[in-house]
C-alpha cells in the first residue's frame, strides 16, 4: 500500500523527490503518513479534499482485499506566521453607558 500512495502522490505533485510515505502498523491496522513539499500540499489535498478522499478510498479498498484496515494521514505542518518586532496587542476596553 505504501507503494500505491507513493506512486499516486509522485504523479500529481511538482516536486516528486520530496514525497515521503511512512507506514506504521498498530492495533487499528496500517497508518500511512504522506509528506510532500509545502507548495504541493494543495495538489495532494485537492479542491474540497477530493483528491485526498479518493486516495483514502483506494487505500481502504486495497486494505479490505488484504483483510486489514488502513488509514491515510497527510502531514501538513503549518509554518509559524512571522510577527512584527515590537508589536503589541491593543486591548479593547469596554465602557458602560449610564
Amino acid at each position: 500500500m505504501k507503494e500505491l500512495v507513493e506512486f499516486i502522490a509522485k504523479a500529481i505533485v511538482n516536486v516528486p523527490d520530496e514525497v515521503k510515505v511512512t507506514e506504521e502498523t498498530g492495533e487499528e491496522g496500517i497508518t500511512l503518513k504522506l509528506e510532500v513539499a509545502d507548495e504541493d500540499k494543495g495538489r495532494v489535498i485537492g479542491k474540497q479534499g477530493r483528491v485526498a478522499q479518493a486516495m483514502r478510498t483506494l487505500i481502504r479498498v486495497k486494505a479490505a482485499r488484504e483483510g486489514t484496515r488502513a488509514t491515510l494521514e497527510i502531514i501538513t505542518e503549518e509554518q509559524p506566521k512571522p510577527t512584527k518586532a515590537g508589536a503589541t496587542k491593543k486591548s479593547k476596553s469596554t465602557k458602560e453607558k449610564a
